[in-house]
């Protein structure tokens, strides 16, 4: 017996979400045998892009039956059932939430849409539920309401039945609670994490970190973790018997930090990174009439790199972006190959510089003022972002051109003082790669802050 769910929630933050509508199908394998369908009044108010996907908005849910009045209708619809949903893990986590907070474990098997369809239409372009039972010539109604989509995902149910001719693949996906949801040991680890920026920590019975990363929600990311399916996810789930945390306010912060924590602790469960994290870079040459030249080339030991890029696209795209926007030569930035004036030139549509209307000097000045904003080089400098808290920024120190560590600091003097700010850093080690993630971050970022900073005499 199945039970063929779908449900709309309000949006926001990981496990703070509140259902708007619910429906469940009862289907026996051959025909729906019960339903459920019903608004509900989350007694919070629904995120407006949420409005906007599902047109269920904050005057419909008034006279709404709260949660704890439907509670009991819904266990006992799926009484004996395995849960059927597009992206079941969403859905579950949802209905567990809900129940926890009425002081009620409600734990069901579960099997997931997504993953039925990826093993049986594999050939499919999209295994999300619109554009996939489009493709499959399923009608549907009501798209992104529960009724709407609890149908769609029936008919679909219905189909990969069909095809799984050795009920094998429905086997293999089906989810016990120690695969496919947490138990209370990890779940109590889960409540305890932020839903912040930061570095997380997972250590086995003797408290050695087995496992670490990064993440904008730490506590969305370790949930992954406790619910991933595979070998080496359930080696780690079992292992686990502690989850610690670092908050770090800022993205930039999180992977410098990671970074640094893999080089020290070497976690067991954690992947091994390449000695470095690009592949490409930019580096300079002089002409023989004194102008400079940008190339692009694999990065080896001996590169003089200004700047490095983990692919070979990535740097042609981002000098093509410094090209345009500063009015630089396509030829002396390796762009074209003509021997004399590009195509641009020859059609008068240059927007670069040429040889012969432009003096080295001038051209090198623009050229290296248009890098300069990318380039630690030889500056000394804060890079200025979020803090861990209201009130607090961070701040990621560069001392002629060498990152020194970051630190946190909640008056304007601290940072201005050079003195005072490296005695609120936490230092860190210094390396191509941590150039290369700060660089690589000022190019695609908007913050962080580059505030110059003036040595102390």
């Amino acid at each position: 017996m199945y039970a063929i769910l779908d449900i709309e929630t309000t949006g926001g933050k990981f496990n703070e979400e509140g259902i708007t509508e619910i429906a469940i199908h009862k289907f026996d394998g051959h025909e729906t045998v019960d339903q459920f369908i019903s608004l509900v009044n989350p007694e919070k108010p629904i995120q407006p892009f949420v409005v906007n996907l599902t047109g269920i908005n904050n005057k419909m849910l008034r006279t709404a039956p709260k949660f704890h009045e439907v509670a009991k209708r819904i266990v006992e619809i799926t009484e004996g059932t395995t849960l059927v949903a597009h992206n079941a893990q969403f859905d579950y986590r949802i209905l567990r939430t809900e129940f926890r907070r009425l002081g009620y474990q409600f734990e069901r098997k579960t099997i997931c849409t997504v993953d039925l369809s990826k093993k049986l239409i594999p050939e499919a372009e999209s295994h999300s539920l619109g554009k996939l039972v489009r493709s499959l010539g399923i009608a549907v109604s009501d798209r992104h309401r529960a009724n709407g989509d609890a149908l769609a995902t029936l008919e679909l149910f219905k189909l990969l039945l069909a095809k799984d001719v050795d009920k094998t693949i429905i086997k293999s996906v089906l989810r016990t609670e120690t695969t496919g949801e947490l138990s209370q040991r990890q779940l109590d680890m889960v409540e305890n994490l932020p839903s912040e920026t930061g570095v997380y920590y997972m250590h086995n019975k003797d408290g050695e970190i087995i496992y670490l990363g990064k993440s904008t929600n730490i506590r969305k990311r370790v949930n992954q973790h406790f619910t991933n399916d595979g070998g080496r996810s359930r080696r780690l789930q079992k292992e686990t018997k502690k989850v610690s945390f670092e908050k770090t306010g800022n993205e930039l912060i999180s992977v410098l930090k990671e970074y640094e924590e893999l080089k020290r602790h070497k976690p067991s469960f954690s992947q091994a990174r390449a000695k470095l994290l690009f592949s490409h870079c930019i580096y300079e040459e002089t002409d023989t009439k004194g102008y400079l030249v940008l190339k692009i080339a694999k990065t080896t030991p001996k590169s003089r790199a200004l700047l490095t890029f983990n692919s070979r696209l990535g740097a042609e795209n981002f000098l093509d972006t410094l090209i345009k926007k500063n009015r630089l030569c396509l030829k002396l930035t390796g762009r074209s190959d003509a021997r004399k004036h590009c195509s641009a030139y020859s059609e008068g549509n240059c927007d670069g510089a040429c040889i012969e209307n432009e003096s080295p000097e001038h051209y090198n000045a623009k050229t290296l003022a248009a890098l300069e904003p990318y380039c630690l080089a030889s500056k000394t400098m804060a890079l200025v972002d979020k803090g861990r808290a209201i009130g607090e920024r961070s701040a990621i120190l560069i001392k002629n051109g060498i990152f020194m560590g970051f630190g946190f600091y909640g008056l304007n003097h601290q940072l201005n003082n050079l003195h005072i700010l490296e005695s609120l850093i936490t230092p860190m080690r210094s390396d191509a790669n941590t150039k290369h993630i700060i660089e690589s971050y000022l190019r695609k970022k908007r913050s962080p802050k580059q505030v110059q900073l003036i040595p102390a005499e």
